[in-house]
């Protein structure tokens, strides 16, 4: 069984920065593939970026050029740093898979912007 810990949310202003972090354990030999999911109120829950063995990325198009996943193989741990936020990016933000959810979920980490 694989545990997964989110962390690194938080209230910001529109225009701010985060950086999320998750931490991965339990029955992985290693990190390699993820992926950062959010959830808004009242939505469905959406891949937002992905990182695959190799180090390619593929990000939605609503985060494309603010967002950047990168991973730590060796920590089993996987970044989410999150620039020029916009209210709209506001939800709880989880990791899994990098194109499903390949665990089970964690609690995630709320990040709310303000306009």
């Amino acid at each position: 069984q694989v545990h997964l810990v989110e962390s690194g949310g938080g209230l910001v202003q529109a225009g701010g920065s985060l950086k999320l972090s998750c931490a991965a354990s339990g029955s992985i030999i290693r990190v390699n593939a993820m992926g950062w999911y959010r959830q808004a109120p009242g939505k469905q829950r959406e891949l937002v970026a992905a990182i695959f063995s190799g180090g390619s990325t593929n990000y939605a198009d609503s985060v494309k050029g603010r967002f950047t996943i990168s991973i730590d193989n060796v920590k089993n741990t996987v970044f989410l740093q999150m620039n020029s936020l916009k209210a709209e990016d506001t939800a709880v933000y989880y990791c899994n898979g990098p194109r499903w959810a390949s665990y089970g979920w964690g609690q995630g980490t709320q990040v709310t912007v303000s306009s």
